[in-house]
């Protein structure tokens, strides 16, 4: 059979959206079917030139209720058609078949259940090889057709007013379609799209992992939802975007498999939002870390090396934190514009930089850097300085001297960052920050990070430098005030050793003193104030110089200690332990008294090392408590050992465990007195100990 024509009678002109579809090479070979038809359920009927029926499918049975059996042969209007509509079918049919002029539109026929429908008509005349007529009437229920319309309508409308990029791939997975949004979001028009793979499309967005995606939901037809992407499009080649992209397998009424539907969201304000986020979090995690480990002593070289292992490599790959020498010697920092910055590294931090390291100063050197170097403008100004991709003509003005530069060059040093370290409104020195391995250069980011990790610092190494000036000045003071050598002395042979405490703790107030008397014998003194500082050595000085000037008059100990206490208790509520003995050659023997000290060792020939047993006193300043002196017998080669509590005592260990192990360290009473106060001391004091330390051992000489 062959069409006479068709055309559309019902007053309503057909709505086409803009939609972009492939070119395709003709059809070759059997394709799958659509399962359109198979919704729609469109009932061919086919009349003879009398309006009987001679063809009735399998969908007019579905859609009029009839059987072939029931509706070939039958006139298709008594059939189909109320009475009231016959003529008017008649009139349509005749039409129809005398001109050959097609309809189409929606007529209400009768169902075998004696219902009424609306039925979609298209009909159309036919003409065979014979020259024979026949009419066509391909039917569709209008409910079903309408459902569908608005379907394909609703989903029009959305697709190409949707905010979100849309777009469906073939099972090649090449664009098929795209809409506006996604136009916008690419910046690539459709008709480039199509027929184009997505990695053709958008070259500079990672999207093999977005492909394989693709395949598999192609595969399995599980969906795959908000998969995450970064990159650049087109649209806007200069900045990174982010979007969350989603697939779903498209499949037709009969389970055919079409190709994958894809959505684009722009999510780049949330992604920047999270960054900021994680950023901020970066931040805080970073100065939290830098609050519990930078000022754990008021050691200045240490806290400065404690600020640098907190910029590497959380904020650099290198940190060099430097100080101007002058704040170093407690002096003013100001700068003039032409002076140099005479700078003094106290710590370098890196991670594999290499020759980024070398060029770096040497903790503990100084170093002088020109008027025009980047540090010494951003100590003279107090303000960062920041340059974010360094180039060659930087690198002079970052490096002390031509050959640091051309070893930051060869490591590769691309950003340079340096913060000024205030502390009390005084710019003490710079936090010098640079980046080799990590890529990205400096951002604004980085230099809030960076100035609150120096600020928070400076406060630190301001501390540790007062500190350490006035620790520097009372251990000074203190040394001063101890004799330099222990005097040369009738019938002893003495040596002593002072040993401050821990550098993270002020000097005390321990002495010693070896004192000649008339008639060949000798005072032997060691005491310790309670206390630590200026104050604590002053006292102690002015306690050495009472008891010098009371050991003049050859006063009994314990009448010595008893003027001692007096003038103690006038010493700012000072209080102090203290041993004095005299030794008299010519009797082998030493009177001692104690004043609430560790008792003395002697040590014998022969005999264990021993803790004489002396009456211990009270602390002088205490008052109104009398002392007592004890006569000891000192043979030529005995010794007498006199030490201040922070030689034995620790917090770790009891006082009886650890004068036991003093005892022990006395086991060769041959061994030459200087290795003996070394050895007390390796063993004994550690580093760390919060106290100090006066050690006085005398050894008896025969005077024969």
């Amino acid at each position: 059979m062959s069409t006479a024509g068709s055309s559309v009678a019902d007053g309503h002109e057909p709505v086409h959206e803009p939609v972009h579809e492939p070119v395709h090479e003709p059809v070759r070979g059997p394709v799958q079917p659509s399962g359109l038809l198979d919704v729609l359920g469109v009932a061919s009927v086919v009349l003879d030139t009398k309006g009987r029926i001679v063809l009735w499918s399998p969908q007019a049975e579905e859609l009029f209720g009839y059987t072939a059996q029931e509706a070939l042969g039958q006139y298709a209007a008594r059939l189909m058609v109320h009475e009231q509509h016959i003529d008017l079918v008649s009139k349509l049919f005749a039409d129809v078949m005398c001109t050959g002029q097609s309809w189409s539109g929606a007529f209400p026929v009768q169902h075998k259940d004696g219902t009424t429908r609306l039925v979609e008509f298209r009909n159309m005349r036919l003409l065979d090889d014979r020259g024979s007529l026949y009419a066509l009437g391909l039917a569709a229920d209008q409910s079903t057709l309408r459902r569908l319309e608005r379907d394909v309508a609703l989903s029009a409308r959305m697709v190409s007013q949707s905010p979100i990029g849309l777009a469906v791939l073939d099972t090649d997975l090449r664009y098929v379609s795209v809409n506006p949004a996604l136009e916008r979001i690419n910046g690539v028009p459709a008709e480039e799209h199509i027929g184009r793979t997505v990695p053709e499309v958008l070259p500079f967005v990672d999207v093999k992992g977005l492909q394989s995606a693709a395949r598999q939901v192609l595969d399995t037809g599980v969906p795959l939802v908000e998969q995450a992407t970064i990159g650049r499009t087109p649209a806007d080649p200069d900045e990174d975007h982010a979007w969350s992209i989603s697939f779903y397998r498209l499949e037709d009424a009969l389970g055919h498999v079409l190709g994958v539907a894809s959505s684009v969201v722009d999510v780049t304000e949330r992604y920047r939002a999270g960054v900021e986020a994680e950023a901020a979090r970066r931040r805080l995690a970073v100065i939290a870390d830098a609050t519990t480990r930078i000022g754990t002593t008021l050691e200045l070289d240490l806290t400065a090396r404690e600020l640098a292992d907190v910029a590497v490599p959380e904020l650099a790959d290198i940190a060099a934190v430097d100080l101007l020498d002058a704040v170093v010697e407690g002096l003013p920092s100001d700068l003039g514009p032409t002076e140099p910055a005479v700078i003094r590294a106290l710590a370098v931090e890196a991670d594999r930089a290499g020759e980024a390291l070398e060029a770096a100063d040497t903790p503990g050197e100084i170093a002088r850097y020109g008027p025009d170097r980047l540090v010494t403008e951003c100590v003279r100004t107090g303000r960062p300085v920041m340059v974010p991709r360094v180039t060659n003509e930087d690198l002079p003005r970052i490096a002390r001297d031509p050959e640091a530069a051309a070893l930051l060059a060869r490591a590769g040093v691309h950003s340079y960052l340096a913060v000024p370290l205030i502390a009390r409104g005084e710019v003490l020195g710079a936090l010098d920050l640079k980046r080799t391995r990590n890529p990205l250069p400096f951002s604004e980011d980085d230099l809030v990070l960076a100035r609150e990790l120096a600020a928070r610092a400076a406060v630190q190494i301001d501390n540790a430098r007062w500190y350490q000036n006035a620790r520097n000045t009372a251990l000074t003071l203190q040394r001063s005030l101890l004799p330099g050598h222990p005097p040369t002395t009738t019938g002893l042979e003495v040596a002593s050793r002072y040993q401050p405490a821990g550098a993270a703790v002020e000097v005390g107030g321990d002495w010693f003193d070896v004192i000649p008397l008339d008639g060949g014998k000798t005072a032997l003194v060691v005491g310790d104030v309670m206390g630590s500082g200026i104050n604590a050595a002053a006292t102690m000085g002015r306690l050495r110089t009472a008891t010098s000037t009371l050991a003049s008059l050859d006063l009994d100990p314990a009448r010595l200690l008893e003027h001692l206490d007096k003038i103690t208790a006038g010493l700012d509520h000072y209080i102090a332990t203290c041993v004095y003995a005299i030794h008299d050659p010519h009797r082998r023997q030493c009177l001692i008294a104690n004043a609430g000290h560790l008792p003395p060792a002697r040590v014998r020939a022969g005999q264990r090392p021993e803790l004489l047993e002396l009456p211990t006193g009270a602390p002088l300043g205490v008052g109104g408590v009398a002392f007592s002196t004890t006569t000891v017998a000192l043979e030529p080669g005995d010794q007498l050992v006199f030490y201040t509590d922070g030689l034995v005592e620790t917090r770790q260990h009891p006082l009886d465990e650890r004068l036991d192990t003093l005892l022990s360290l006395l086991d060769d009473p041959g061994r030459p007195l200087e290795d003996v106060c070394d050895l007390l001391l390796r063993t004994l004091h550690h580093p760390d100990n919060h106290d100090d330390v006066a050690l006085l051992i005398a050894r008896a000489q025969d005077q024969n």
